[in-house]
């Protein structure tokens, strides 16, 4: 699979979880706009670059976030810019730090999946 078939895997598996724990805030990929899409396959292409743990995902992520301009917020902005989970990894609730562990197991699950098939 390409990087950004992974990637898209990946966010279908969060939108999914999302859904489960009452956040509907994730359309499907779609209609993901482009930033989004951006973000996931920079995340694929370092986890197949070297295999992160969830807190050096997340850290990842956020400095890629603060790189583009986004802050803090309490609630999820995307035109202000403003994310709640722009704080340290030991800060963000559990459900939070799920995300962090699915993604690395898609992205690890279909990178193996793919040296399989070669």
């Amino acid at each position: 699979m390409s990087p950004d078939d992974i990637a898209r895997v990946a966010h279908e598996v969060n939108r999914a979880y999302c859904i489960a724990i009452g956040d509907d805030s994730q359309g499907p990929w779609s209609e993901a706009p482009q930033w989004q899409r951006d973000s996931a396959i920079s995340g694929v292409l370092a986890h197949l670059v070297n295999p992160h743990t969830p807190e050096e995902s997340h850290q990842l992520w956020s400095a890629e976030k603060v790189r583009d301009g986004w802050k803090y917020g309490a609630v999820k902005d995307a035109d202000k810019k403003e994310h709640p989970c722009l704080v340290s990894y030991d800060q963000l609730p559990l459900e939070q730090r799920v995300k962090d562990y699915l993604f690395g197991a898609v992205v690890a699950s279909l990178r193996d999946e793919g040296a399989h098939t070669k």
